[in-house]
């Protein structure tokens, strides 16, 4: 493969698109991705025209041309129809439903650089496993499970070749909606809802910003005398302060989010059982070192870990490594990068 290659990740949500690229080495050419407006109000044709514009000031800002793409890999937000085929999407217009994103994005970047350019496509959070699994395992042979709780629950594993399971549907991996084991948590009455409809009390339910409001109106019968009981806050500015409460040493949102691990262990616990990785990458903004603190960031992933231990195997427990996402906004562009140049290899 020609070293002077280079390979373009595009993460595009529909506010935000992000543009990043890798050398043929796998190497990332800058340390912050390009970051313009989607645009998606104007439209497919609009979106499109943008991610292009994207591209060429990328390539422009780095002294590149298009003659050294040889490839590109596109991220963005499931479900699909398809490969490359958008359903509906609760952030995109509704018109975007049933469109073939690969086919519109390809021609135009194909048109672009004068020749045939190679497109992938995939869900940006399977492309921010790519990148994160490509850090966290360095030179060793080793597959990755990732888990980055959020407003909801972004999963993937990605295999020693470096590509995330995606399945025959495109649905691979969304395990934030398998049931979480509900009686080894304490809990009783009806599980938590999920926005997937689900009432099987979703994973998701239990780890994220989602479900925060039903585990704190729990948790304030644990602690009659907090603040909170009486405090005017609404609810979600309640809500959005027990990251910051849990870092200055509140007990009741310190038990929020021990509650929050301890489901995230039994989760990562149940996956080994089918996946055996080799690492467990968890990232989202509990993870974040410039939202959160060193401590606090410890303390997480130490209860997950000594949550999920004893439900592990033997030589699993020997040998599996938890450890933060490391390349934040990054993540997915680069992933996206690095899964065409994986394609191809």
């Amino acid at each position: 493969m020609n070293n002077s290659n280079i390979f373009i990740g595009t993460d595009s949500g529909a506010t935000t698109t992000k543009i990043a690229a890798v050398r043929a080495s796998g190497e990332a050419l800058a340390a912050e991705p390009l970051q313009r407006p989607t645009g998606s109000a104007g439209g497919r044709e609009a979106v499109i025209t943008g991610w292009i514009e994207a591209v060429e000031a990328f390539l422009l800002a780095n002294d590149l041309s298009w003659s050294q793409v040889a490839g590109v890999g596109l991220a963005i937000p499931g479900p699909y129809l398809g490969y490359g085929i958008m359903d509906r999407s609760a952030n995109f217009p509704e018109e975007f439903a049933g469109w073939n994103v690969h086919q519109d994005y390809q021609a135009a970047l194909s048109k672009r650089a004068a020749r045939p350019l190679p497109l992938v496509v995939g869900n940006d959070g399977n492309y921010g496993g790519v990148a994160e699994a490509r850090s966290a395992r360095g030179e060793q042979n080793l597959s990755v499970l990732m888990l980055m709780p959020g407003s909801g629950l972004g999963c993937a594993y990605i295999g020693v070749d470096g590509l995330p399971l995606e399945g025959d549907t495109l649905a691979g991996l969304e395990s934030g909606h398998l049931p979480a084991p509900l009686h080894l948590l304490g809990l009783s009455g009806p599980a938590l809802p999920c926005g997937c409809g689900r009432d099987w009390g979703c994973v998701e339910a239990y780890t994220t910003i989602s479900g925060l409001p039903h585990l704190l109106a729990e948790k304030l019968v644990d602690f009659p005398d907090h603040e909170f009981v009486t405090s005017p806050a609404t609810l979600h500015e309640k809500v959005l302060s027990l990251r910051t409460r849990a870092q200055s040493g509140d007990p009741m949102a310190e038990a929020i989010f021990d509650f929050q691990a301890q489901v995230m262990g039994l989760h990562i616990a149940s996956l080994m059982m089918t996946l055996d990785a080799g690492i467990v990458v968890v990232g989202g903004g509990l993870m974040d070192p410039h939202a959160t603190t060193p401590e606090f960031r410890e303390r997480y992933l130490s209860t997950i870990r000594s949550t999920a231990l004893p439900y592990l195997w033997p030589a699993q427990r020997e040998t599996l490594r938890i450890v933060p996402a490391v390349l934040g906004d990054l993540s997915q562009a680069i992933g996206a990068a690095l899964a065409a140049l994986y394609r191809h290899q």
